[in-house]
């Protein structure tokens, strides 16, 4: 079983997400590279919230292989080309993850491989 981890000696969360996730002994894991919002007809949206979730489309795709899914997520990374691609994400993010959530990291990047690109993101699973 997973172990959420919220010290009560640092602040909470700002968001939906928990501070660290401990693994279990035995758990395999899965490490995603990370996402764009892109569809397999090479399609790009222009909306970084429709781009969110591509990327967790793709790294659904990518758990299944592994018998896994988004459940399964411990660990998420995320890129966001601008501040105000912050909200979408998170809208999408928070929709997806209900509580406890996994540990989160969300940064602000100049830009990925083509300028299109809005968000990224990577994750860790472990099941």
């Amino acid at each position: 079983m997973l172990q959420y981890l919220a010290p009560k000696t640092i602040k909470p969360p700002f968001a939906r997400y928990s501070h660290g996730v401990e693994v279990p002994p035995g758990k395999r894991l899965v490490l995603c590279s990370g996402q764009l919002g892109i569809g397999a007809d090479e399609s790009i949206p222009e909306d970084a919230g429709a781009q969110t979730e591509l990327c967790f489309q793709n790294v659904a795709a990518i758990l299944a292989e592994a018998d896994l899914g988004l459940k399964d997520i411990v660990r998420i990374n995320a890129f966001v080309t601008d501040r105000a691609h912050l909200r979408p994400y998170m809208d999408v993010r928070d929709r997806l993850f209900s509580d406890p959530a996994p540990a989160s990291t969300l940064m602000i990047v100049s830009g990925f491989a083509r300028p299109e690109f809005k968000v990224e993101v990577e994750v860790i699973a472990a099941g």
